[in-house]
C-alpha cells in the first residue's frame, strides 16, 4: 500500500478531502499501526534535517594560517636558522597567543534549524487502528489524522476535514492576529499560507477544535521549507573581516619584499650572513604588527560588551563594525515597529466616539467591557502580561474590562458559561451565553444586521434606527481608515432554553452595545529611532506579512516614508523580475513590502546587497530567519522573538526595542572610527621600528644596530597594546550620526591614515628616535667604525628603545581625533588612555631598570640626562599632528564618505506600487 502512495511532495493538499484521502490511501478513521509503521520507515522521522556545522579544527586553522601568522612563522623559522632559538621561541609564542585569543573569540555554534526544531511539539492525538492515541510528534506520518484543539501547537501540515479553529501564524507570516481555517472553506488562488482550509506546522490553535489530514512532515513542511532556505548558502565575511584580510596580506608582501630586498644589500654592505639575516628578521617583525588583530579583536569584544549593557546582543565580533557601516534596515512590523500587544484605544458608545485613555467609567462603558470580555476564551499567563496567553485581540479586551473597573476572571468565566457558539469564518462572530445572557462580538457588517435595539447615552435599550446604523458604520470607517482593528459588541437577555436552543435562534433580537477598535501601537521609541537613523542617511524599508494598509499606517505613524510610502504586495513581489526589483530599490524610496513571503525577503535582501548595501534585517519569527541569516546584520527580538529567529540572528535585541538598533549603528560607527585610531597609532610606529636597522644595513655596519628584536617585540606586544586597547574606548567625534554611511569598499586603511602614519607621525618619530640614539653615542665619545663596548651598545639601544616608547605617548593623544581637535573631546577624558599610558611607562621602566630584564632585551639604565632628552619627545609628536589636522578643519568640513547612502531621492514609478 504504501509503496504505490504519492509521495508527500506531489500531494496537492487544496483538492477536496475525499480525493486527498484517495491520494495519501488513508480514511477519516486514519491509519492502521502497522501502515504507520510502515510508513515512518518510508518517510523517515517528522524532525528537520539538521546541518553540520563548521568544526572546531578548521576553525582553529584558520586562525593559524592568517598572513600575519605565516609571515611570524617565517620570520621564526629564519630565526631558528640563524641560531637564535630564544627569538624564534618568542615569535611563535606570539603567534600560539594571537591565534588562540582569537579562536575563543570568534568561535560560535550556528544553531538556527536545531532551534526550529522546538517548534515541534513533543506528542500528537491521531487517529490509529479507528481509535484516538497519543503519539510522539515524530512518529507522525502523511494520511494520519489528527486531532487539533485550542491550545494545541500544530505538528504537521494537514488538510482540515471538519471543525473550524484559529490558527496564530505570527511565526510564519509575521501577523499578530489569529486566522481562521474552516474544513468546508471555500478554496482561494493564492499563497499556500493564506489557503482557509490548510494548517501549517510550527503554528498553534488559539481557539475551536477540528480534525485534519497529514499532508507533509519534516522537511517537506513549510517550516520544513524555511530550514531549508536558512541552511542555504554560508556566512559572508563581514566588510571589517575583508578589509583586515586584505590589509594583512598587503602588510605580509611589503615585509617580505623589504626583508628579501635588503637581505642582499647588506651582504653587499659588508654584513655578514648571520648579520644579514638577523637584519632581515628584524625588518619582517618590525612591519608586522603583531598586535594589531588581538587589539581589534579585543576592541570589537569591549564594543559587544557594551552594546550588551545597552540591550543588543552581538554574536560575531565583526558584526559591530557591520553595524556602522549599515546603509538600508529593513524591519518587520510585527514586534519590532509594533508591540506586538493588541490594545483598545478607542471605543463608540451610543452614538459618540471616545477615548478609552480619557473616558470615565461610566454604565455604558462597562457594560460594553464585561460584555466583550465575558466573550472570550483567552486565559492570560500565569501571574503575568496577559501579552502571550492566546488570542491578542481577547486580550485586549480582557485588559479593557480591568481598565473599566470590571475585570473578568477567566476561570470564573469559563465555569459559568453554559453555552459557546464559536468564531465562525462565514458569520464572523462569536457568542457565549452566561447566566441567561448572551453576549455577541465580531465583524460590525455581522453583528449590527442582528440587533434591534441600541443602548442609549443613559444606558436604556431603544429602537435602532437607520439613521443609527448609519452612523454605526460611519463611525467602523473612520477607525478603519485609522488602521485600527474594529470589532463590534452586542447582548440579549432571554429565558436560558432559547439561548441555547442553538445558535441562530438565539443570535436574534440583539440590543447594540457599541463599538470597540484596537490597534497594535507602534512601541514609543521607534519614531524617534526612525528620525535619527534618517538623519545617519539610514533608509528603512517595512517588510511583513501583514495586510498593507495597515502597515503602511504603522510605517507612516513612526515616520517611514517621508510622507511617499509606497506599498508592494507580494503578488506584485512575485511577478516582478529581478531587473524590475533593482529599479524599484534604486531610487531609495522607503517601501513596505505586504504579504512578502521567505522567498521575497531574500530577494529583496539580496537584491539590495546587490547594489553595495549594507543590509540589517529585523525579524521574529520563524517565516524571518532565512532573510536574518543572509543579511548582513540579522537583527532578531529578544522577547517576542522566536528560537529559529535569535539563533539565525547576528544580533539579538533583549528589549525588544527598534531604538536599540540605531544605537547600535552610532556604537558600530564609533567602533570603526576608533579601530582607524589605534590602527593609526600602531602603524605609526612601523617606521621608527624600521629606520634604525635601514641604518644599520645602509652603513654596511658602520652604525650599529640601534634596536633589537627583542625589543619591537616588547614595543608591539607590551608597551603599546593597553594604549590602543583605550583608544578602541574613545568618545565619538561630533557629528558622527549626522553624516552618511561610508561606501561598503572604504577600507580601514586609506591613503590619508597611512599619510599620517607613516609620513607624518612616523617620520616625525623616526626622526626624534635617531636623534636621541645618535645622541648617546656622542655623549659617549663613538665615531664610525669604532669597536662599541657591549654596555654603551646597551646603553644606546635602550635610547632608542625608550624614544619609540615616548614617541608612542604623543601617537596615542594624536590619534584620538580624526579631524577635531584634541580639546574638543577634553585631553583627559579618556581616563583608560592615561591608565595605559601609565603601564607603559611602568613596563618600558621594568625593562630598562629591573637587573633581571636587563640581559634578556639588551637593556641598560638610563640618566637624568638622557630622560631629559626624552620629555620633549611626546608633546613634538603630537603637534605635529595637531597643526595638521587644524589646516584640514581650515579647509572646510570634514568630506562626507561616497556611496549608496548618498544617493539622491527621486520618486521612480515601480511595478506593484
Amino acid at each position: 500500500m504504501a509503496q504505490t502512495m504519492t509521495a508527500p511532495a506531489e500531494v496537492d493538499e487544496r483538492q477536496p478531502p475525499t480525493e486527498l484521502f484517495r491520494h495519501l490511501r488513508s480514511s477519516p478513521a486514519g491509519l492502521r499501526s502497522r501502515e504507520a509503521a510502515h510508513r515512518l520507515t518510508v518517510f523517515g522521522p517528522n524532525e528537520l534535517s539538521r546541518r553540520h556545522g563548521r568544526r572546531w579544527p578548521r576553525q582553529l586553522r584558520a586562525q593559524l594560517t592568517q598572513p600575519l601568522a605565516v609571515l611570524l612563522m617565517v620570520a621564526a623559522m629564519l630565526a631558528w636558522a640563524g641560531h637564535s632559538a630564544p627569538l624564534a621561541v618568542a615569535v611563535l609564542a606570539v603567534i600560539a597567543l594571537n591565534a588562540g585569543f582569537a579562536f575563543v573569540q570568534e568561535r560560535q555554534a550556528e544553531q538556527a534549524v536545531e532551534a526550529l526544531a522546538a517548534y515541534l511539539p513533543a506528542s500528537a492525538r491521531v487517529m490509529r487502528d479507528g481509535a484516538p492515541v497519543e503519539v510522539p510528534a515524530r512518529e507522525l506520518v502523511p494520511g494520519d489524522v489528527m486531532e487539533v484543539a485550542e491550545g494545541d501547537r500544530i505538528c504537521a501540515d494537514a488538510r482540515l476535514i471538519d471543525g473550524v479553529v484559529a490558527v496564530d501564524m505570527s511565526a510564519l507570516n509575521g501577523e499578530s492576529v489569529p486566522v481562521t481555517r474552516a474544513a468546508d472553506a471555500e478554496p482561494v488562488p493564492g499563497p499556500l499560507l493564506e489557503a482557509r482550509e490548510l494548517i501549517f506546522s510550527g503554528t498553534s490553535c488559539t481557539a475551536g477544535q477540528a480534525r485534519a489530514v497529514v499532508t507533509h512532515t519534516a522537511m517537506h513542511t513549510e517550516i520544513g521549507r524555511i530550514a531549508a532556505l536558512s541552511q542555504r548558502g554560508r556566512v559572508e565575511p563581514s566588510p571589517l573581516e575583508r578589509q583586515v584580510r586584505r590589509a594583512t596580506w598587503i602588510i605580509a608582501v611589503a615585509a617580505v619584499a623589504a626583508g628579501l630586498g635588503f637581505l642582499p644589500i647588506g651582504v653587499l654592505a659588508g654584513l655578514g650572513w648571520t648579520a644579514a639575516v638577523t637584519f632581515a628578521i628584524g625588518l619582517i617583525v618590525a612591519n608586522v604588527p603583531e598586535g594589531l588583530l588581538p587589539t581589534i579583536t579585543l576592541a570589537l569584544a569591549a564594543g559587544i560588551r557594551e552594546l550588551a549593557r545597552a540591550g543588543a546582543v552581538v554574536k560575531r565580533l565583526s558584526a559591530v563594525e557591520t553595524l556602522g557601516s549599515t546603509t538600508v534596515i529593513c524591519t518587520d512590523k510585527t514586534g519590532t515597529l509594533t508591540e506586538n500587544r493588541m490594545r483598545v484605544t478607542r471605543v463608540w458608545l451610543a452614538g459618540a466616539d471616545r477615548d478609552v485613555a480619557a473616558a470615565g467609567p461610566d454604565r455604558n462603558l462597562r457594560d460594553l467591557a464585561l460584555a466583550a470580555a465575558v466573550c472570550t476564551t483567552a486565559r492570560p499567563a500565569d501571574g503575568g502580561d496577559p501579552a502571550d496567553g492566546g488570542d491578542p485581540t481577547e486580550l485586549a479586551l480582557l485588559r479593557l474590562a480591568e481598565t473599566a473597573g470590571v475585570a473578568v476572571d477567566p476561570a470564573g468565566r469559563d465555569a459559568a458559561r453554559t453555552a459557546l457558539y464559536a468564531f465562525d469564518p462565514r458569520d464572523k462572530r462569536m457568542s457565549v451565553v452566561t447566566a441567561g445572557r448572551l453576549y455577541t462580538k465580531g465583524a460590525p457588517e455581522s453583528v449590527l444586521p442582528l440587533c434591534t435595539t441600541a443602548l442609549d447615552a443613559q444606558g436604556r435599550a431603544a429602537a435602532l434606527t437607520d439613521r443609527h446604523r448609519a452612523g454605526v458604520m460611519a463611525a467602523v470607517d473612520r477607525y478603519a481608515c485609522a488602521g485600527l482593528r474594529v470589532i463590534a459588541v452586542a447582548r440579549r437577555v432571554a429565558a436560558p432554553q432559547r439561548l441555547t436552543a442553538g445558535r441562530r435562534a438565539a443570535e436574534t433580537g440583539l440590543t447594540f452595545l457599541g463599538l470597540v477598535a484596537m490597534v497594535d501601537p507602534p512601541r514609543p521609541a521607534v519614531p524617534e529611532a526612525v528620525a535619527a537613523a534618517h538623519r545617519a542617511g539610514i533608509t528603512v524599508h517595512v517588510i511583513t506579512g501583514d495586510y498593507g494598509p495597515t502597515a503602511a499606517e504603522v510605517a507612516a505613524k513612526v515616520g517611514i516614508g517621508h510622507g511617499r510610502l509606497r506599498i508592494v504586495t507580494g503578488a506584485a513581489l512575485d511577478r516582478m523580475g529581478d531587473a524590475a526589483l533593482d529599479r524599484l530599490l534604486a531610487d531609495r524610496r522607503e517601501t513596505v513590502f505586504a504579504r512578502s513571503s521567505p522567498e521575497g525577503k531574500l530577494r529583496i535582501c539580496e537584491a539590495l546587497r546587490a547594489e553595495g548595501h549594507i543590509v540589517a534585517m529585523t525579524g521574529d519569527g520563524v517565516n524571518d530567519a532565512p532573510a536574518l541569516r543572509h543579511a548582513d546584520i540579522g537583527v532578531a527580538m529578544g522577547r517576542s522573538g522566536t528560537d529559529v529567529a535569535r539563533e539565525a540572528a547576528t544580533m539579538v535585541l533583549t528589549d525588544d526595542n527598534f531604538a536599540t538598533i540605531v544605537r547600535a549603528v552610532e556604537a558600530g560607527r564609533r567602533v570603526y572610527d576608533n579601530v582607524r585610531k589605534f590602527v593609526l597609532y600602531i602603524f605609526a610606529h612601523a617606521v621608527p621600528e624600521i629606520v634604525p636597522f635601514l641604518v644599520f644595513a645602509l652603513s654596511g655596519g658602520a652604525v650599529p644596530v640601534p634596536l633589537t628584536v627583542l625589543q619591537i617585540l616588547a614595543i608591539d606586544l607590551g608597551t603599546e597594546t593597553l594604549p590602543a586597547l583605550a583608544l578602541s574606548r574613545e568618545r565619538a567625534e561630533p557629528g558622527l550620526m549626522d553624516r552618511p554611511p561610508r561606501a561598503p569598499r572604504t577600507g580601514i586603511i586609506d591613503r590619508r591614515l597611512l599619510w599620517r602614519a607613516w609620513g607624518l607621525l612616523g617620520v616625525t618619530s623616526a626622526v626624534l628616535v635617531m636623534a636621541g640614539f645618535c645622541w648617546t653615542l656622542w655623549r659617549i665619545g663613538w665615531r664610525p667604525g669604532d669597536a662599541l663596548p657591549p654596555a654603551a651598545h646597551a646603553r644606546a639601544t635602550t635610547m632608542t628603545f625608550a624614544g619609540i616608547v615616548a614617541c608612542q605617548i604623543g601617537t596615542a593623544f594624536a590619534s584620538r581625533t580624526d579631524h577635531a581637535s584634541l580639546r574638543s573631546i577634553g585631553v583627559f577624558s579618556n581616563r583608560l588612555l592615561l591608565g595605559g599610558i601609565a603601564f607603559e611607562l611602568a613596563f618600558a621602566a621594568a625593562l630598562i631598570w629591573l637587573p633581571p630584564l636587563r640581559p634578556l632585551f639588551g637593556t641598560a639604565p638610563l640618566g637624568g640626562a638622557e630622560l631629559a632628552f626624552l620629555a620633549p619627545f611626546p608633546v613634538i609628536v603630537w603637534g605635529v599632528d595637531e597643526i595638521y589636522r587644524a589646516r584640514l578643519r581650515r579647509r572646510g568640513p570634514r568630506p562626507a564618505m561616497a556611496g549608496p547612502a548618498t544617493w539622491t531621492t527621486h520618486p521612480v514609478p515601480a511595478p506593484g506600487s
